[in-house]
């Protein structure tokens, strides 16, 4: 859908006198409105002088386009909605994305030059920005309830825009059981693990609950270890004892003062931590993870994969990319010695109106001393298919880290009776 001529001539003329008046829209919403009838008034004198095509409804322009220059524009009710996970902006047409995994488009016209002003705003309460020198951004917005991504030409065809919005609640590791993402012996597994500093890395599909399940193991890290949690746009928000949040800062207008993912991983080994977490590894940053081995401490992040075993080989893959000329099979060794466990998840629309979209682990690796050149791991739980169980396969991790965990369980609880579900860690 096209927008009315009208609809952007007053659109234009009141941003122009906003802008003029350097008046803050979201501040001064009266003055913004006043502002706006006026500019409607001035275009209906205009078409009563044979200059255009007057207004059916003079009020609902005027409300229409305070919405569009103190708001959001046709947006500001998809950002109200908690069923909504994702909004895609393509040039002038405007996607999301529901809770129940069906993709719908905005019934609303739009213009591309108006949801440019939209992207504008939310990058307006950040340190980030999109234009001709830096025209891709991340960033955090709507006072990090969501991220947003954001592409221009000429690396885009058009304006390329997508929202995430991020659960506001907190997931646990027993939240996570009630939704049917784990079991009870999967998770207390989980649990003694990161109570040994075990390192893990979670693996899945864009949307399948990554950072969800990464927030949960977090929480379950004991409050004495110190956390060090570092990502390119901030997703996390689990409360630390011991421990802080670093997030990577993109170049000045200069081109100076950029902070990568991977310095922010390179500072933070020299801060004692019992435990790193990298949000999400994309690149030469997880090459640092390798030092951790070093530095003695476990680490946790995640990365997309269709499946675990793919997983280690494109964090294997990532770590290449740093460029330190460390050939492949020493970056498989490395970690493969220090990785402990993977962990899948997937995720499918069920329809069903309680629980429209199903995000679940799939598999649970333990990583065993190599036998060969490739990673060799062991199933520990599997579930044949999303829906389906997720199962003991009767396998333990290997002998040290089983030894770690036996020590880590309260006294007279043995791993088995973990594995088996006769005792709950939760």
């Amino acid at each position: 859908m096209t927008l009315a001529p009208a609809y952007e001539e007053i659109r234009r003329r009141a941003l122009e006198m906003v802008e003029a008046g350097r008046i803050d829209p979201s501040g001064d919403r009266e003055t913004v409105r006043q502002l706006v009838a006026g500019a409607v008034e001035e275009y209906q004198r205009r078409a009563h002088l044979g200059q255009g095509r007057s207004l059916h409804d003079p009020r609902q322009m005027v409300d229409r386009v305070l919405r569009s220059v103190a708001e959001y524009g046709p947006i500001t009710d998809l950002l109200g909605r908690a069923d909504i996970e994702e909004i895609f902006v393509e040039g002038a047409r405007v996607s999301f994305l529901e809770s129940s995994g069906r993709l719908r488009g905005l019934d609303q016209p739009t213009s591309e030059a108006e949801n440019r002003h939209v992207v504008d705003r939310l990058l307006a309460e950040t340190d980030r920005r999109l234009d001709a020198s830096s025209p891709i951004v991340q960033a955090r917005v709507l006072n990090g309830a969501a991220r947003l991504t954001a592409v221009i030409p000429p690396i885009a065809d058009q304006l390329s825009v997508t929202i995430r919005r991020y659960a506001l609640r907190r997931e646990t590791l027993t939240s996570l059981v009630e939704l049917g993402s784990l079991t009870i012996p999967a998770a207390s597994l989980l649990v003694a693990a990161t109570r040994t500093s075990a390192s893990f890395l979670v693996s899945g599909p864009p949307g399948s609950g990554k950072t969800s399940l990464l927030a949960a193991l977090i929480q379950a890290v004991p409050a004495g270890h110190c956390v060090r949690c570092c990502e390119e746009v901030r997703e996390l928000h689990v409360p630390l004892t011991h421990g802080s949040y670093y997030e990577a800062r993109p170049p000045s207008l200069e081109g100076k003062g950029e902070i990568s993912l991977r310095d922010l991983v390179k500072v933070v080994l020299a801060m004692r931590p019992d435990r790193i977490v990298v949000g999400e590894v994309r690149g030469s940053e997880a090459f640092e993870l390798t030092r951790a081995v070093n530095a003695g401490c476990g680490f946790s992040c995640t990365i997309h994969a269709n499946t675990a075993r793919d997983a280690l080989a494109a964090l294997v893959n990532a770590a290449l990319m740093a460029g330190e000329n460390v050939p492949e099979p020493v970056v498989r060794k490395i970690f493969s010695s220090s990785l402990d466990f993977v962990i899948h998840l997937d995720r499918d629309a069920t329809g069903a109106r309680e629980s429209p979209v199903r995000r679940q682990v799939v598999e649970v690796l333990a990583l065993v001393p190599a036998l060969h050149d490739d990673f060799s791991t062991q199933p520990i739980f599997v579930r044949s298919q999303l829906g389906s169980p997720l199962a003991w396969t009767g396998a333990y991790p290997p002998d040290q880290m089983a030894e770690r965990l036996e020590r880590s369980l309260p006294e007279g609880v043995g791993l088995r009776d973990v594995l088996e579900g006769r005792v709950s860690l939760l």
